[in-house]
Parts: structure tokens; C-alpha cells; sequence
């Protein structure tokens, strides 16, 4: 599937939902990617790019950023502590604030370099033990806290589980943010973003719908 069919059905998800068109970001997720096919993507015009380690956006993106200055980086993956310092510097927006020590670390970060990308607060809304993310039952909690480290929280982000409808999942993110006063709502891969787009997504990260598979070393 190409980007521009993509985009036709995110165009057409914001329709249905009685959304402005443009209302939702595309975030190509170009993790473990070739060079040449992210590079025909930036061909195209597109700048919004997702990747999940931050040692791999590193190789990558000041290389193409010589060319393409204008890319916006979201690190959409788990973040340890102490790449936290490269990876601010690397992107415009982290979706994966999931724990107390990675927000002050943040906080610490952004005041001795004096910027800080947009964060996203991940929550583990299936509670999957496996998975990273806030507990619902303390995201409230922890979104107040985040705010107080005068962090620019932007939204929320969520992986429903594979084996669950993944719409009760965006429904819940949503109504945690809405209580929160948060506007951000990063939802919705390949396989079901235009279902997010209805329950409110602004960020949709779709990788292989617009790349095709991946393939791992």
C-alpha cells in the first residue's frame, strides 16, 4: 500500500468522524527500515517519522537531516534513563514517559539544555505485565506529577493488546486524557488507526502499511 492511500484513508477516517481534514498526524514508522525505503518516502514530501531505539535514529536521521532539515522524529519505543539526554536532542517528541525516574530525569535534562521535545505519557491500558506503560489506575496520578516537573505533556499513548478489540482500549486513553485535560491522543497502528481516528486519535503511527514488512536481522 502506498503513503498517498494512506493518507486518502486517514482523510476519509476524519470525514466520517466529522473531523477537520489534516486533523490527524501520519507518523511513518520507519523502524528497521532500509535507507532507500525511508528515502522514498522523504521523496514524497513526507516528514513525520517514528522510530523505536533511540541508537538506531541515530545512525539514521542526522544523515538524512543534511538533506531533509525539516523531518519531525518521534521515538514511539521504550526509552531507558540514560539515553534520555540523546534522545532529546535526536527528536521533536518522545510518546513512551512511562515512569517516574525517566520523568525527572526529563525534567533535569530540559532545564540544563533549556528545550524539551513534546512527550506523551504511555499507558498500559490492557495491564499487560510484559508491556511498559502507566497503570490506568495510576495515570491520573502520574500525569498531575509530570505536569508539576513543568514537563511539556502533550497527550497519551497506547498498544492494546493484540488479542483485544483494540477500540475499548482507545476509548479508555481517551477518556483518560479528557479528564486531564490533555489533547494528545497518539492510537492507532497499521491495522487499526482509522478505528482510533474515530475515538479521537491525533497521532496514528502506521510502519508497515506504508513501508511493507519489515525484515529483522
Amino acid at each position: 500500500m502506498s503513503l498517498m492511500d494512506i493518507k486518502e484513508r486517514i482523510n476519509r477516517a476524519e470525514t466520517k468522524a466529522n473531523r477537520p481534514k489534516g486533523d490527524v498526524t501520519l507518523i511513518a514508522v520507519s523502524k528497521v527500515q532500509s535507507n532507500a525505503r525511508v528515502e522514498a518516502i522523504l521523496s514524497e514530501g513526507h516528514r513525520v517519522f517514528g522510530e523505536n531505539k533511540v541508537q538506531e535514529a541515530a545512525g539514521k536521521w542526522p544523515a538524512f537531516r543534511e538533506t531533509y532539515n525539516d523531518v519531525d522524529l518521534h521515538l514511539i519505543g521504550p526509552l531507558q534513563t540514560n539515553k534520555a539526554r540523546q534522545a532529546m536532542t535526536l527528536a521533536q517528541a518522545i510518546h513512551t514517559l512511562d515512569r517516574p525516574k525517566l520523568a525527572t530525569t526529563i525534567a533535569r535534562i530540559a532545564q540544563e539544555i533549556g528545550s524539551c521535545p513534546d512527550l506523551f505519557i504511555q499507558v498500559n491500558t490492557g495491564e499487560e505485565p510484559q508491556k511498559a506503560g502507566v497503570l490506568p489506575s495510576d495515570a491520573d496520578t502520574f500525569i498531575k506529577d509530570a505536569i508539576a516537573l513543568d514537563l511539556p505533556i502533550k497527550g497519551l499513548m497506547c498498544i492494546p493488546p493484540a488479542e483485544e478489540e483494540p477500540s475499548l482500549h482507545f476509548a479508555l486513553l481517551a477518556k483518560i486524557a479528557g479528564r486531564n485535560g490533555l489533547a494528545g491522543l497518539s492510537m492507532g497502528m497499521s491495522g487499526d488507526f482509522e478505528s482510533a481516528i474515530a475515538l479521537g486519535a491525533t497521532h496514528v503511527r502506521v510502519g508497515s502499511a506504508i513501508f511493507g514488512d519489515r525484515v529483522y536481522d
